[in-house]
């Protein structure tokens, strides 16, 4: 998901995975599977199987974790800040755990094409001595999205193949 705001003197643009479901959307599925399990194993620890009640419970556990560890995932995001003189990337979940900063001049864009087509283009921001991708999550229309964005601010200074490696 590529979302671009331009407040007239920093322009930023926002990547990040495409989230199906929020937290919330999965509690209620947690919930809506825990009435049935917790309703069979309770009815099955009454009728003398009480050893049930631990595995369904330690389902709900897992299942929960799971979700949990998959919305966590899916809260990375790269930021591009742009005002006159710098630009700035940051990297990570709910606060920037990465960043780098580029001066603005210096910077450009690396596409590199899509080596099957239902992939999309792999990006990347650099200056003379370093090279950050941007984007790397990204379906192939949504990279296509951010190449867009990325093209009108910086110019394209690296357009190559990938090569292959045979070892």
């Amino acid at each position: 998901m590529i979302t671009v705001s331009d407040d007239g003197a920093i322009k930023t643009i926002i990547v990040k995975p495409n989230h199906s479901a929020t937290w919330k959307t999965n509690l209620w599925v947690v919930l809506a599977i825990s009435v049935p399990s917790l309703g069979a194993a309770i009815a099955f620890a009454l009728l003398g199987a009480w050893p049930i009640l631990p595995f369904a419970g330690a389902e709900l556990l897992g299942l929960s974790a799971a979700l949990y560890y998959v919305n966590w995932k899916l809260q990375y995001r790269h930021v591009v800040t742009l005002d006159g003189s710098t630009v700035k990337l940051d990297k990570g979940y709910y606060a920037p755990k990465k960043t780098w900063r580029f001066a603005r001049a210096e910077v450009g864009l690396s596409v590199t094409p899509e080596s099957h087509p239902w992939e999309g283009p792999k990006l990347g921001l650099h200056d003379k001595g370093e090279y950050v991708s941007v984007g790397e999550f990204l379906n192939r229309e949504e990279a296509l999205q951010c190449l867009k964005a990325l093209r009108e601010e910086f110019p394209i200074r690296t357009h190559s193949r990938e090569q292959q490696r045979q070892l």
